[in-house]
């Protein structure tokens, strides 16, 4: 009995990290071809009260977004800011993983 209490403690435990996790999203984006290109979209994503952090990878032609705990945004507003700035989305997803595995190049 006092195994199926604590089993059952560990799992609602996860669950509860789990919940307040932040998301991070992985935004694909064609057209981003300099330093300048990233700049731009990374300080325009980074004024939008949602946002807690911005990763920019030229490269991989991928904007990460971190946001802040509680908070939610739209496919619609990224897409719009994105392509305001004269860039295309490509793809939105929602990582499993946080902002920080995505930098250190975890996630592929």
């Amino acid at each position: 009995m006092k195994k199926l209490i604590t089993i059952l403690f560990l799992a609602l435990s996860i669950n509860s990290v789990s919940a307040f996790a932040t998301p991070t999203l992985k935004v694909s984006v064609n057209g981003m071809v300099c330093a300048f290109c990233a700049q731009g979209i990374e300080k325009k994503v980074k004024a939008l009260a949602e946002t807690k952090e911005v990763y920019v990878n030229l490269k991989a032609h991928l904007v990460a977004i971190e946001l802040k705990e509680g908070k939610k945004l739209s496919n619609e507003t990224i897409t719009k800011i994105i392509k305001d700035a004269g860039y295309d989305v490509t793809n939105i997803e929602e990582s499993e993983h946080p902002l920080a595995h995505i930098k250190a190049g975890m996630d592929k």
